[in-house]
Order: C-alpha cells, then structure tokens, then sequence
C-alpha cells in the first residue's frame, strides 16, 4: 500500500507511549459492521523494526505526519535494523520486477461514480522488489487520482517473504503527490488481522485525523459490496474462497455475515428509474424521445450559469447521502426539485443513475469492440466509432447517449472556468457508460475506453446525424 516512513538513515526512535499489542481506549478507524474473526495466518508486515524501536531526529511536520522529539528519551546506541534492510531495497531495486501485469485492478465505480482500485497482497513480490512494485502501482493509477478515488487492499494471500517493512510503507507514504492523498476518499482494509491493525495503531499518532479516518476494515465481500453500494464485485478466487472459508468458521458460531439475498426478487413499480433497464424506463416513465425524466432534469439544472461553470463539476463527490435520498424520493414517483440542490449532488445524481442500469449504457454486447479502441488504425476510429454508436446501439440506447454527448460537450465549451477538458470528463464518464459483465475491468481495458469516450467528445459532429427531436438546453 502507498505508505512511506522519513530518512532511510534516522537513528531516533519514534515518539508517543509504549506500544502495547493489547490496544485499549483507542481511537480505532471505523469499525467493521462484522468484526468477528481475527484470523491470524502469520502472514503480516515485516514486523522486525517493532522490536527495536528508535528516536527521530526533531520536531518534523511532513505533510499528514507530525513528528515530535521525545525529550525524556536519551538516545540509545541502538544498531537500527531498518537501515540495512531499506539500504538494501535500494541497491536492489534495480532489478526489474519482471513482466508482471495487474499490479492494481480496476474494479470500476461506486455509486457516487468514484473510481476503485483493488491492490491484493497475494500479488506483492520479494522484498527486495517491494519499492519498486510500490513505483509502479503509483505509476498506473496516477493519472486517475485527479479526481476522487477509494483503495481496497485485500489482505489474504500474504506470503513471507513478501511481507514490506513498515519503513517502506512510511517512506512510500511520505514520497505520494498531495493529490493521492486528498483525492482518496476511502481506504478499504479487506480481512484484516490483528496485526494489521496493530500496525495502524502503531502509526496513528502519527497521522493527521482527517486521513485517519478514510481507513474502513471490511471483514467480508458483502461487508465490502454494501460499502461500495455495488451489487457484485469481481475478485481473484482466491480471495473468494478464502471469503468463503471465513463465513463456514464464522456459521459455525451461528453468526453469519449480515446481508440479504441478492437473488430476491420483488415486482418493480413503474415509477422506478435507478436500478431499472434503460427499456423499462422508457416504456413506464413519460420519457421523451427516450431520455429518463430524472436525466433530462439533471442535465437542465446543471445546464445553467453558475452550475455547468462550477471548477471541478463531475469530480468531486456530492453528499452521499443526500443523492441516496434523491434517488429513492425517485424511485417512488415523486416530483423532485433540484433547484435548490448543490451542484455536485446533482452531477453524483446523474453518474449513479448511469452505473445504477442493470445494463451498461454502451451495453455489453460493444464491450470487446470499444476496448479495442486503441488498435485501430487512426484513419480508421471515425468511421468504426459511428458505425458502432448508430448501427450497433438500441434505439433508447443511442438517443440517451447522443443526448448526455451533447450536454457534456458544452460541459467542456465552459473548460476555462470548470476545468473539465474533454479527457478528463472521459476519465470521470468512461466507466459509467461501460463496463464488462465477464470479468473485472482492468486498466488496461479502462484506458481504451476513456479515449473512446473522449474522441466521441471531440468528434461528436461527425458522428451524429442531424436529429430533428433534439431537444438542446440553453444554457443561461
């Protein structure tokens, strides 16, 4: 995980009380809702350092850390283990990992639209090529953290000799661009063990409270569904299983992990618009020219002055908690007002009702076309593009996509004031409209789509034919 400690030659020892493996009366992240099991497989961060503690220099602000100088300890002439471990990584890191790939997966967006990435220890190399590995996580999700994001790191899977020191996890923290750190919204521990929360605590006095509280321990998959507000979440099987061997101990005890049937299924009212098929909203809902009733009154109140020029409109997170309700005031046929509503909640209102079909907008059937984007020859993308969006799409489809094109191209006209080029509205709006119904959509499959989206952006007069029904919303 992207964490780093200070100077790799620092002979003082850390500041604060004593550290005691049975922790009490502290200010522990946001708890699991099922906070059972503590498996403890002896697979844990290189805990070498815990045992030999040593002072820091002085007083050093840096960044989320502050570091106070403890003046009731004298300085011990203590051989600190870390330096030759850290010295080490260095003169090795050198050495190439190797042709890995999925270092980091990407499991799509939450509700809000946010973007996930999923690091898994199984994956973790030796330790002589943990910074490196380290490098190149940072290197693959880098440019999507402009906007806001959430980490899950899954925990199962740890070996031995892939355990990182808690040197390298600090000094990786320190080294992160400001924009990792404020952009991510939410760090999401899955399985942990009591060691790893022995090790948050052993870095908590350390942190500043509004990053400590972005870390959320999951202790299951559907602990982790209900948190991220996804029906499903495509995971290696090995994660799997051990999920799975984890709630056969936990049944054992007659307390099984919370969470309902997903395969229950109940009559839909009519008047539902989140979570419905894009058809079945066109045929219950007065949609004109197939445009949903909720979208079109997003897109006309987001269309206005002072809202489509807001800086940063689309990336960042409205209150969730308000677009929770905003969609169920929906769903139950009333007539919203969004007149009133911050912009932001409105641009989250938008997203999720796009991640919330329970068929992509650009559907699965264009899946393996679109992804394919990027080996196309370049003379080739317009016509290949408009035959894919006028030919291939269904008709509600096609006129519910030209229609969110239209209005995100003046979205990009206002890019001087909301700073929203034309790649970095594909970056927000590309996992919306596509995702895969087979597996996990990787990074490798995210890139082609969001230049997919952002060359539609920039090519959407040649693509779309003259529409007479186009209903386009001044903006003023």
């Amino acid at each position: 995980m992207d964490i780093t400690l200070g100077n790799a030659h620092a002979t003082s020892r850390l500041p604060g009380p004593a550290i005691n493996p049975v922790v009490e009366n502290s200010e522990e992240p946001q708890p699991s809702l099922s906070d059972l099991h503590d498996f403890e497989p002896k697979l844990e961060f290189d805990d070498t350092e815990l045992l030999s503690p040593t002072p820091l220099q002085k007083d050093v602000m840096v960044d989320d850390f502050v570091l106070a100088e403890d003046e009731d300890i004298e300085p011990a002439e203590i051989v600190n283990p870390l330096e030759d471990d850290f010295d080490q990584l260095r003169e090795e890191q050198s050495e190439a990992i190797g042709s890995v790939k999925n270092r980091c997966d990407f499991l799509g967006t939450d509700k809000q639209g946010r973007h996930i990435f999923a690091i898994y220890a199984s994956r973790f190399p030796e330790k002589s090529q943990m910074e490196k590995f380290i490098c190149d996580v940072i290197k693959e999700i880098e440019p999507f953290v402009e906007n806001d994001y959430i980490l899950v790191y899954f925990h199962q899977g740890l070996r031995e000799h892939s355990k990182p020191s808690a040197q390298l996890l600090w000094n990786s923290y320190k080294e992160l661009d400001r924009n990792f750190r404020k952009n991510l919204k939410n760090l999401y521990v899955v399985h942990p063990t009591l060691f790893i929360r022995f090790i948050w605590k052993f870095f908590s006095p350390f942190i500043s409270d509004k990053f400590r509280q972005k870390l959320v321990y999951i202790s299951s998959l559907d602990e982790l569904r209900q948190a991220l507000g996804l029906s499903k979440i495509k995971v290696p099987d090995s994660v799997c299983d051990f999920d799975e061997q984890l709630f056969r101990s936990k049944s054992s005890f007659g307390n099984g992990y919370g969470g309902g049937n997903n395969n229950t299924t109940k009559q839909m009212a009519n008047t539902v618009q989140f979570g419905a098929p894009l058809k079945f909203i066109v045929s219950n809902s007065p949609c004109l020219n197939s445009i949903p009733p909720i979208v079109r009154k997003c897109v006309d109140s987001l269309s206005i002055t002072g809202m489509i020029d807001t800086e940063g409109i689309f990336r960042r997170s409205g209150n969730h908690s308000e677009i929770i309700a905003l969609k169920e005031r929906v769903n139950r046929g009333e007539d919203v007002d969004l007149s009133n509503v911050n912009v932001h909640v409105i641009a989250g209102l938008l997203k999720s009702f796009l991640r919330d079909l329970s068929e992509p907008l650009l559907t699965f059937e264009l899946y393996d076309d679109i992804t394919s984007f990027l080996d196309w020859q370049k003379e080739e993308r317009s016509r290949n593009v408009t035959q894919l969006i006028r030919e291939k799409l269904p008709e509600e489809n096609y006129e519910l996509f030209k229609y969110l094109v239209e209005f995100l191209v003046r979205v990009m006209e206002c890019e001087d004031l909301n700073k929203m080029t034309s790649s970095n509205l594909a970056i927000v709006f590309g996992p919306n409209f596509l995702w895969s119904n087979r597996n996990n959509t990787t990074l490798e499959d995210i890139r082609p789509i969001n230049a997919f989206i952002d060359f539609v952006l920039q090519n959407h007069k040649d693509i779309y034919l003259i529409d007479v029904n186009q209903g386009h919303t001044p903006i003023g």
